[in-house]
């Protein structure tokens, strides 16, 4: 529910919503550079010292391999909002209706997607994005499947929570009041709401809400894979069949790595060390579909077209990280393709041919599908390699961490 969201409802900004807390959204870029991989970019985190640096480490528990995520000024990280995040991220009283909460479309045990093609909101309202996953979302460029305007993640939960087209948790203006009051009654909730928020005597508002769940899920690290074992110098933690699928990822064949490259696989990304003015937001069409010949996508979802009415943007979305990419099935925005080898045979054909109803059409032959998606040939063996190479990213701690587990189920 939080990453899969349309974002066609204009909503104000935070700080506009709840002027009792003194964090203001900082500006940021707007220009869209081309990527360059392992630019150096300034960031919206600034670390003072090693000891600053060292201390969100410890809180993220993040290993050494793995760069500091962007942490934005306006919503510092600290222990007591993590705590208080993850209550509400797993609490259905966010929800108008008291039936669906973040935890409803994101399990953990599916690296927090929900496996099903596109979900149901808690009104019932028909969904037609995937939810995806939030392994290392914290190193996002942008947020949702297509939407350039959505910089941090509290930009983004601000929607799912409070959009009414389509419905998903429905705190609609007319709801907000009765929902917070859940929280203000609460004894409980007052005592996380004062503890993460020591400078404000207002109680529960939606700013804190959204503040707490962003420095919950900017916790949700995923970095103990076979392959980070392999990258740490284990180079046993790979089988052959991996290593193989390794170097065909990596190889101007296959060419996976024009999209899905660094440590969180995806060019979409950002940390603490990159520069807002270098900043790019990739958005790829990857022909996955060519309705009526001309180009365009399903006309429930084409993506940044939607935004922008620019006829090339028709089919452009972000490319996710693969990080838990084995545990995150189905696969695309529409959860259009089941498995992994159906995704690679996707790229190998140069995209998918829909042979029947009102979405036919050859994704190969779109004239607005990207230069790198090409087709190629490609065996048997050397799917299945590239696979299990997929296979390797997947991180049974993350799954099973008890800290992001759901706090309302425990003893």
């Amino acid at each position: 529910m939080l990453f899969r969201s349309l974002g066609r409802l204009t909503l104000p900004k935070l700080s506009e919503v709840d002027s009792s807390l003194s964090f203001m959204f900082l500006p940021l870029s707007l220009f869209v550079m081309l990527f360059v991989s392992g630019c150096n970019v300034s960031s919206t985190t600034t670390v003072t010292s090693t000891e600053t640096e060292q201390d969100l480490r410890t809180l993220l528990d993040l290993p050494d391999h793995m760069p500091l995520p962007a942490i934005p000024e306006f919503n510092p990280l600290t222990k007591e909002k993590i705590t208080l995040g993850r209550f509400l991220f797993y609490d259905k009283q966010l929800s108008a209706n008291q039936t669906q909460s973040c935890g409803s479309c994101h399990f953990q045990s599916d690296a927090f997607a929900d496996g099903i093609s596109t979900p149901i909101g808690s009104t019932g309202h028909a969904l037609v994005r995937n939810s995806q996953g939030l392994s290392n979302v914290a190193y996002n460029a942008t947020f949702t499947w297509s939407n350039d305007t959505f910089f941090e993640l509290e930009d983004q939960l601000n929607v799912p929570i409070r959009a009414d087209d389509p419905i998903e948790l429905g705190v609609t203006d007319a709801e907000l009041d009765t929902v917070l009051s859940r929280f203000n009654n609460d004894e409980k909730y007052q005592e996380m709401f004062e503890a993460a928020f020591p400078d404000s005597d207002s109680g529960a508002t939606m700013n804190k809400v959204i503040f707490s769940l962003a420095s919950f899920v900017r916790t949700m690290i995923s970095a103990k894979s076979p392959y980070d074992e392999y990258l740490l110098g284990d180079k046993e933690a790979l089988t052959a069949q991996q290593k193989l699928g390794f170097s065909l990822f990596n190889g101007e064949k296959f060419e996976c790595f024009h999209c899905h490259t660094g440590i969180n696989f995806t060019v979409s990304y950002k940390d603490a060390n990159t520069l807002n003015d270098a900043l790019l937001f990739p958005f790829f069409n990857n022909g996955l579909y060519n309705v009526n010949s001309d180009g365009s996508y399903p006309a429930e979802d084409q993506g940044i077209f939607d935004l922008s009415s620019d006829p090339t943007d028709k089919g452009k979305f972000r490319p996710p990280s693969l990080r838990n990419i084995e545990f995150t099935a189905p696969y695309m925005h529409d959860g259009s393709i089941g498995t992994l080898r159906e995704v690679v045979e996707h790229y190998a054909r140069g995209g998918t041919l829909t042979e029947y109803g009102v979405n036919a059409g050859d994704g190969k032959n779109s004239p607005y599908k990207s230069a790198l998606i090409l087709g190629f040939s490609a065996t048997d063996e050397e799917i299945d390699a590239v696979v299990s190479f997929l296979e390797s990213l997947s991180d049974y701690d993350f799954i099973n961490n008890e800290k992001f587990s759901n706090p309302h189920e425990e003893n």
